[in-house]
């Protein structure tokens, strides 16, 4: 979400129009307005000072992301995910057969068989 967007948001729920909200964090309308449909952006240090004059505040969690494999675009690495997975059997065959586990009544009769 870019700051356009985050602004346009608090304003709409907090039901200020363009002129209070840019009155109460201490901006212009057009300021404000400018922001809003990203023909400027504000500093961070901006951008939280109309936030919190709407009434909210800017919460930032960060993540780690995985940045592909080296080499490879993000197509090619998707075309070689694609056919690794082709290696493997789409459907299984209609009976499958499991081994024989044994029931405690083999395992009695083994037990015979072999003898003391």
């Amino acid at each position: 979400m870019d700051a356009a967007e985050v602004l346009r948001r608090c304003r709409s729920r907090s039901g200020h129009t363009l002129r209070s909200l840019a009155e109460a964090a201490g901006t212009s309308h057009s300021t404000l307005s400018a922001y809003e449909s990203a023909s400027k952006v504000p500093t961070v240090a901006t951008l939280d000072r109309i936030v919190r004059a709407a009434g909210f505040a800017l919460d930032a969690e960060l993540a780690a992301r995985r940045t592909g494999t080296p080499g490879l675009s993000r197509g090619d690495e998707l075309a070689a995910v694609l056919r690794l997975a082709g290696t493997f059997p789409a459907r299984h065959e209609a009976n499958l057969a499991y081994p024989p586990f044994p029931t405690p009544a083999s395992q009695a009769a083994a037990s015979t068989e072999a003898g003391p």
